[in-house]
């Protein structure tokens, strides 16, 4: 699978949710951010809507290698995450792709008298710069906000002391339009002007309580004197911050810095999510994934992801929510106040996370090939239910080989298939006990026979199928085995001749031949070898250990208990023909000693 097909298989799982997108070129690197109302439609319109694109964003799609995301509640909480992650990550598209400029800054200058303007140059560090702002309408809208709610000036006079009591300026026309109070000619004090700027600072970093509180006060004074035309002017000012808090923050603006973890696991993996709250606003979001080595608890794997989290992004902030427990870990520590919120806020922080982990988790499960294989397994054995025409779908099959070399040591092997997958723990070997030679057909009834004895008397599910490896013959010597069980008509059974891949069905001379493109001759195939396999491994085995023991046994006055302590201390034959004589006479005696080396000599 190529890197299209790998990034098609990421897009068509994404969400319809709102959230925001990442491209990663090859080095790993993000070279795009963007926002989406619903992630799958934005996403998906780059990769199957390339008619009249133009060539840089064809550029871009060239270059992406891999997609992550993160899903937010509504498209304003994707267009302030996209504000935050591009002021972090800078990527090259998302400046390139804007008319080649970077993007604006909101620019609050250290000066008497502080200007706010909006600038692309943010090269003078002795100013404060907010943004940058992907959108103008964003940041035309704050500009906005505070033209109506405060009279700071646009001019660019240098209100020095000096200058401003030499007379050195006049007032000019936003002084009478009532835009601005006049500090050029000394008529608006400095302390009064920095406050306006402080709040304006405050609305920068996400924080409205300072000019909300402000504008409720200076209105209950305002009624208090009945000047009620002044107290309508600031109850004005409050809707307007009220208005526009709704609609620009990510969460409540009483949330002020926190970390917030959400853990989903299975049996394999766990998937944490991490998301950094800093004044109202979702500054930090990552996911991860951790390899389960052991049978670690959700608690001790999601206490490692904080911690790593938190020396990764250099992050300390007191107040942490999760969504488990572990509080049990940390009852000693008091630098983390570690909740699980069930209520408000917090809560919807943490459904938010969880949902990120969630989202992650499946994308894991698909970039690993595992939801497409369940849904291809699950075709295969649709399709061998079709063409077997079985009653049942076969999602678990169980597959008889023997072997035996000129009679020698005849076992029977039984592997198990589930789901179209090997089910190894229930694989079994059978040692022939009741027949004597080589009779290939006695041995595979037996090993049927005792197979499915057992599982009646254990009360076990039988399968789906039965597969038999062989023609004509060994299929009627398991079929034998199912009548003297009462299972024969009741348990599907095939034997598949090997010379010519032809399925044979009981009582039917006539076989069937499945294409050899057939993905369920296939599956059929790869259960028939992994039978062998598994039998022969085992006949193998079984054959070495002979040849030890016959060897050791073939020498005169070598009785079986010299045999074990030889073996249980040298472990093979050639271990024990390297060792000296005095070696072994140390463990079983001069004579005997003497003897071992003569007969393996």
């Amino acid at each position: 699978m190529d890197h299209k097909d790998k990034l098609m298989e990421v897009v068509k799982n994404l969400p319809m949710q709102p959230g925001v997108y990442k491209y990663l070129n090859e080095d790993g690197k993000i070279i795009y951010i963007g926002k989406a109302k619903k992630l799958k439609n934005r996403v998906s319109s780059y990769f199957l809507k390339q008619t009249g694109m133009n060539r840089k964003t064809k550029k871009l799609v060239s270059e992406i290698r891999k997609i992550e995301y993160v899903v937010v509640d509504t498209e304003f909480d994707a267009l302030l995450l996209e504000n935050n992650l591009i002021k972090k990550n800078q990527p090259k598209y998302n400046i390139l792709l804007k008319d080649d400029k970077t993007y604006p800054y909101i620019c609050v200058t250290k000066e008497r008298f502080p200007r706010v303007f909006s600038t692309r140059n943010t090269q003078d560090k002795r100013h404060r710069y907010f943004g940058p702002y992907p959108s103008g309408r964003t940041m035309s809208a704050l500009l906005d906000l505070f033209k109506q709610l405060y009279k700071i000036r646009n001019c660019t006079y240098n209100l020095s002391r000096e200058n401003v009591a030499a007379g050195k300026y006049a007032v000019c026309l936003e002084y009478h339009i009532n835009n601005c109070l006049g500090p050029c000619e000394g008529k608006q004090q400095e302390e009064s002007y920095n406050e306006d700027i402080d709040q304006i600072l405050q609305i920068l970093k996400g924080d409205l309580g300072v000019a909300r509180g402000y504008f409720t006060l200076k209105m209950e004074e305002a009624v208090t004197s009945l000047a009620f035309e002044e107290a309508n002017k600031w109850k004005q000012k409050l809707e307007l911050i009220t208005s526009y808090q709704s609609k620009s923050l990510v969460v409540s603006p009483t949330v002020r810095e926190i970390e917030v973890y959400a853990i989903v696991s299975d049996d394999k993996f766990a998937y944490v999510n991490f998301i950094k709250i800093m004044n109202g606003g979702i500054v930090n979001s990552e996911s991860t994934q951790i390899t389960k080595k052991m049978d670690e608890s959700d608690a001790d794997i999601l206490l490692h992801a904080i911690m790593e989290f938190r020396q990764r992004y250099h992050t300390s902030s007191r107040r942490v929510f999760v969504n488990i427990d572990v509080s049990d870990f940390l009852a000693e520590d008091d630098r983390m106040e570690v909740t699980v919120p069930k209520i408000g806020d917090g809560k919807k922080l943490i459904q938010l996370s969880f949902k990120n982990a969630m989202y992650y988790k499946r994308e894991r499960e698909t970039s690993r090939g595992e939801i497409s294989d369940k849904k291809s397994s699950y075709q295969t054995l649709l399709q061998l239910k079709s063409e077997l025409q079985l009653k049942d779908v076969p999602v678990h099959i169980e597959c008889f080989d023997n072997s035996n070399i000129q009679g020698t040591h005849p076992v029977s092997a039984c592997v198990v298939f589930r789901d179209g997958k090997p089910a190894k723990k229930d694989y079994r070997h059978f040692h022939v006990k009741t027949v004597v030679g080589p009779d290939d057909f006695a041995s595979m009834e037996e090993a049927v026979y005792r197979r499915y004895k057992r599982l009646l008397a254990e009360n076990q599910k039988l399968p789906q199928l039965v597969i038999i490896d062989g023609g004509k013959g060994q299929l009627s010597a398991a079929c034998q085995a199912l009548k003297s069980l009462g299972l024969y008509n009741k348990l599907p059974i095939i034997g598949i001749a090997k010379k010519l891949e032809e399925i044979f069905f009981p009582e039917d001379p006539i076989p069937l031949h499945l294409s050899k493109k057939s993905r369920s001759l296939q599956l059929v195939q790869r259960l028939r070898d992994e039978a062998h396999r598994f039998g022969i491994t085992f006949h193998r085995n079984l054959r070495s250990n002979a040849s030890i023991h016959t060897k050791l046994e073939d020498i005169p006055g070598v009785g079986p208990n010299t045999i074990q302590k030889l073996l249980r201390q040298y472990k093979t034959i050639s271990n024990i023909k390297a060792a000296s004589v005095e070696e072994i006479a140390d463990l079983i005696g001069n004579s005997k000693a003497q003897k071992v080396k003569d007969g393996l000599a």
